[in-house]
C-alpha cells in the first residue's frame, strides 16, 4: 500500500538529511578546530584528571564511516527505503503491493509468479515457499502422529520448542513458567484442563477468560474484605475466621456458581480452583480484593489462522510434556 505524498517526501528527505548530517559531521571532525594547539599536543583543559590530546580521528575510523554512507546511499538506490520509491531493483518483502497493484489477492501464487517475470524480488513470499517444500513433509508427518506418541519424539519436542520461542514465549515466558495475568505451563495447573487434546484446543482456537465485577452479583463493597478473606482461608492460609465465615455467606450468593460449592473451579468455564494456592494475577488480599471488585479479563489469542494445525499440533505436544518431565 503506497502512502500519501507528504509521509513520502518526509521520510525521504528526512532520511537524506540524516545521511548528509553523518557526512558533514565526519568532516567537522576530521578538521582541526583548535590550530593554536599543533597535532599530538595537549590540550588546555583537562576532566577527572584525564588530559585530552589533540589528535585527529583514526584513518580507518573515518574510511569506515564514509564507506557506511556510500553503501547506505547505494542501498537506498536499489532498494525500497525512500517514500515511495521502490528502488531500482523492484525488490519488495511481501506481495501484497504486488497484489494491491495488479487487483491480485495478496496470497496469491499469481502475483508471485508475475513478480517473478517481471524481474521484481519476492524475498518474503519465496523463503515461505521453500520452507513449505522443505518442511511441510515434516510437519504433515508430525501431525498424522498421535499426540501420545508425539510427546515422547524428542526431535518433535525440540521443534516445539522453538515454535514455541518465536510465537509463545512473549506472554508464557521463555521456560514456560507464565507471569501476572499469563498462565504457568510447568505446574499441571490448568483453568480448562492440561489434557493433550484440550492443550491442542486451546492453542487451535484460543481462549478468552471473564470474570465481572464481582462477579455480576449483588454484592456490598463492604462484603469485598470479607469475601476476600474467605477465599484466602480455602488454600488453608492463616485468616481471620470470623470475616472468612461472613465472606463464606458472600460466596454464597452466586460465586459458587463458577467456582464450585467445593471452590475447586470448573475446567469448562475456565474458572480458577480457589484452594490450591496457585494464583493468576497474585493471592495477596489486597490483590484479591482487586479481583472481586474490578473483574478480571484475560484473552489468548488463536493460533490456528496464524500457524496452522500441523505447526500447532507440535506446540501443544511440548506444553504438555513441559508439565510432565517425570513422564519423558
Amino acid at each position: 500500500m503506497l502512502m500519501s505524498n507528504f509521509w513520502s517526501i518526509w521520510i525521504t528527505v528526512l532520511s537524506l538529511l540524516v545521511i548528509a548530517g553523518c557526512f558533514i559531521l565526519l568532516r567537522l571532525c576530521s578538521k582541526n578546530t583548535t590550530p593554536e594547539i599543533k597535532e599530538g599536543d595537549l590540550m588546555d583543559h583537562s576532566y577527572d584528571g584525564i588530559q585530552e590530546i589533540n589528535n585527529p580521528l583514526p584513518k580507518w575510523w573515518s574510511y569506515l564511516f564514509y564507506i557506511t554512507i556510500v553503501f547506505a546511499l547505494l542501498y537506498l538506490v536499489l532498494y525500497p527505503g525512500l517514500g515511495n520509491y521502490k528502488g531500482l531493483l523492484g525488490w519488495s518483502s511481501s506481495n501484497q503491493s504486488i497484489g494491491t497493484e495488479k487487483g491480485i489477492k495478496a496470497d496469491s501464487a499469481k502475483a508471485i509468479a508475475d513478480a517473478t517475470e517481471e524481474g521484481r524480488w519476492v524475498q518474503y513470499d519465496q523463503e515461505v515457499k521453500l520452507a513449505d517444500e522443505k518442511y511441510g513433509p515434516i510437519f504433515e508427518a508430525y501431525k498424522a502422529t498421535p499426540l501420545a506418541e508425539l510427546v515422547k519424539n524428542e526431535e518433535a519436542l525440540k521443534v516445539g520448542g522453538r515454535l514455541f520461542l518465536q510465537n509463545c514465549a512473549q506472554c508464557h515466558g521463555s521456560a514456560g513458567r507464565g507471569g501476572k495475568g499469563f498462565p504457568n505451563l510447568t505446574d499441571g495447573d490448568w483453568l480448562y484442563g492440561g489434557e493433550l487434546e484440550t492443550i491442542k484446543t486451546t492453542i487451535m482456537n484460543g481462549r478468552h477468560g471473564m470474570m465481572p465485577p464481582k462477579g455480576g452479583l449483588p454484592i456490598d463493597d463492604s462484603e469485598i474484605a470479607g469475601l476476600a478473606e474467605y477465599v484466602v482461608s480455602l488454600s488453608g492460609r492463616e485468616h481471620d475466621a470470623a470475616l472468612a465465615a461472613k465472606g463464606q455467606g458472600s460466596f454464597m450468593k452466586g460465586c459458587f456458581a463458577c467456582h464450585g460449592m467445593d471452590a475447586k473451579g470448573n475446567k469448562l468455564m475456565g474458572a480458577p480452583n480457589l484452594t490450591d494456592n496457585v494464583w493468576l494475577y497474585g493471592g495477596s488480599r489486597g490483590v484479591i480484593m482487586e479481583s472481586i471488585k474490578n473483574g478480571r479479563s484475560g484473552v489468548m489469542p488463536a493460533w490456528k489462522d496464524v500457524l496452522g494445525e500441523e505447526k500447532v499440533h507440535v506446540i501443544a505436544a511440548y506444553v504438555y510434556s513441559l508439565s510432565h518431565q517425570a513422564e519423558k
